[in-house]
């Protein structure tokens, strides 16, 4: 085909989870019930750490750092794919659909180094508990926060500026329910190596990275449990170990099958399994991962609700 006989895409459709029109209307109650679960979760985590004196420490301010992250990730996917559910016109415009990607692609990194510095502080607070107020200093903690935001932003704009290089002609179908990068380079009509081979290098090292890290931090926290002589001490450690442990684990489980080892072809349902977990499920279950079984959040939330 010549270059002046294609007509440039300007505008997506998304086909969505399944394109049954009996499930419609179901599945669009399950994730409207998981959407205002997940913003009340996170969100009222959030508050409840900002209004609460006694949880300004810096695990609670990660922790809360980390439930707007979620709160991020779970708006920038799920608001549209409900509103797609009840309507026939799946359209998304290019540039809605960069933004996005963006605004994801921000939480999802982010996500992946609050989850390295909560490590480093519970690794710290367990095995250093005596110099614990002095190496993790809320100053510290409010640093390694906006680090971790402004990498996640960073590196999203690399993507979506390489994004600006591509055409699309061929078709505006994408087969995901979001605006999922693999998914664009598929139908794009420029060659996506370049950007194809940056996503993996990026995905590759700073997944592994941050994985490994959190990895040897918690094998640390491992060791000294098993050295303490109090039982009590030895199943707090654990009980606030094993949550973190559990997210990270269906967090990085999920991102690695999508974006470290991508497949070839259109997207097949195992795939949109898989991203359903870290763009959807997981920001619904770390709220009650991390706080259902933490004495002061729950201390604090049965003083709010008193009031």
């Amino acid at each position: 085909m010549s270059e002046e006989n294609k007509t440039l895409v300007t505008e997506f459709v998304l086909t969505g989870l399944t394109e049954r029109p009996g499930l419609q209307v179901p599945l669009f109650l399950v994730f409207l019930l998981t959407y205002l679960t997940t913003m009340v979760g996170n969100l009222g985590l959030a508050a409840l750490i900002w209004k609460d004196a006694r949880l300004h420490s810096p695990m609670y301010l990660l922790l809360g750092s980390l439930a707007f992250a979620d709160a991020c990730s779970s708006s920038s996917v799920t608001p549209r794919m409900l509103i797609h559910f009840l309507s026939k016109n799946h359209v998304i415009p290019l540039l809605d659909c960069w933004a996005q990607f963006y605004f994801f692609g921000s939480s999802a990194t982010t996500e992946c180094f609050l989850l390295v510095v909560m490590a480093y502080d519970r690794s710290v607070a367990i095995c250093n508990p005596l110099l614990y107020p002095a190496v993790m200093s809320s100053r510290l903690c409010t640093w390694l926060i906006s680090v971790s935001y402004v990498i996640g932003f960073l590196h999203s704009a690399i993507h979506v500026g390489l994004l600006f290089r591509l055409t699309f002609c061929k078709s505006n179908v994408i087969h995901y329910f979001y605006c999922e990068i693999l998914q664009l380079f598929r139908i794009s009509c420029t060659d996506p190596t370049v950007n194809t081979l940056l996503v993996l290098i990026f995905s590759a090292f700073i997944q592994v990275f941050t994985f490994m890290t959190i990895m040897v931090s918690y094998s640390c926290v491992l060791f000294d449990i098993l050295k303490q002589k109090s039982a009590k001490g030895r199943s707090k450690a654990f009980s606030t170990c094993s949550a973190h442990l559990l997210s990270v684990s269906l967090f990085y489980g999920t991102l690695f099958l999508t974006y470290v080892r991508p497949g070839s072809g259109p997207a097949e349902d195992h795939d949109k399994m898989f991203s359903l977990f870290y763009t959807i499920i997981i920001p619904l279950l770390n709220p009650f991962i991390y706080c259902l079984r933490n004495k002061e959040v729950i201390s604090a939330l049965r003083k709010i609700m008193k009031k």
